[in-house]
């Protein structure tokens, strides 16, 4: 029994250098009045040549519906009915929908020809505007796409089919044991991934945090617009980065996986959310 063995076996809640790593990626991302800076005109260069999306010139390609069909429920209202389900069922998901969550989630806006950025605006804050993430997704159950995997490309609002086939076997290995069914029983499974670079050239470490943040805007938007349209939505953690990095064939270094969300229908019942009034609170 080595040496490491033996301190598991005498002191097996015993910190080990991995609890402390966060601390000292958060004390040495922050901002500091004297550190990280590029000039405007740098930043610029450097996002010319840069693309918006991920191309994937060459894969099949799916246009979307017009995004803007389906959301006639009130902000209020989502925010307040938005729960995570008992379980989910793989339920025919219209085209229409799936387009308007992915709009919801990271569709382009409005344009920038008033403004210095050199970026059309999104559904999401993005640190400098230069937004980072990549969304992909799979599923065997939205009418009119084959089974799947899938790569969003906002500028465009389309899909580009990278890989046919069933693929749910396969990334219910990269899901932690007690998620792994929802490969199954999800309609679709959104994959969000940053390319950090985005962001990092321009605020170094603090660029990574940006992206996390941007992620959360992200998957927020799409839990709003699967509860507008009365589906159910489980926003994922657990799930073996490297195996899901090597599912979408990234490099798990300059790009990773950073953020996972499973759409279907909802199954099981929930009490009805508390609502919150002037007179008693909750």
């Amino acid at each position: 029994m080595n040496d490491e063995t033996w301190s598991n076996a005498l002191f097996p809640n015993a910190p080990s250098d991995e609890d402390y790593v966060w601390e000292l990626f958060h004390e040495n991302s922050k901002t500091g009045r004297y550190g990280h800076y590029v000039p405007d005109d740098r930043v610029a260069s450097r996002m010319i040549r840069m693309t918006d999306s991920l191309s994937y010139e060459g894969y099949p390609v799916v246009d979307l519906p017009d995004p803007s069909e389906g959301f006639d429920v009130p902000l209020g209202e989502a925010m307040v009915g938005r729960v995570s389900p008992k379980g989910l069922e793989p339920v025919a998901l219209p085209l229409a929908q799936l387009s308007s969550i992915l709009y919801a989630g990271y569709g382009v806006t409005r344009m920038n020809e008033t403004t210095d950025f050199l970026r059309p605006f999104r559904t999401v804050p993005s640190g400098g505007a230069l937004y980072p993430l990549e969304i992909y997704l799979t599923g065997k159950h939205v009418d009119g796409l084959k089974a799947g995997l899938y790569h969003f490309s906002p500028p465009k609002h389309r899909l580009h089919l990278l890989r046919t086939g069933d693929l749910a076997p396969e990334l219910s290995q990269a899901l932690v044991e007690f998620q792994a069914d929802l490969a199954f029983d999800a309609s679709v499974i959104l994959i969000v991934t940053a390319l950090f670079e985005r962001s990092t050239f321009k605020y170094g470490a603090r660029g990574y945090r940006f992206a996390l943040m941007e992620a959360g805007h992200s998957a927020q938007n799409i839990n709003l617009a699967a509860t507008a349209l009365n589906l159910g939505c489980y926003n994922l953690g657990g799930f073996y980065d490297r195996t899901v990095d090597a599912f979408l064939g990234l490099d798990g270094l300059h790009q990773s996986t950073v953020y996972m969300i499973a759409i279907g229908g909802r199954t099981g019942q929930h009490e009805a959310p508390h609502r919150f009034t002037r007179e008693g609170g909750t």
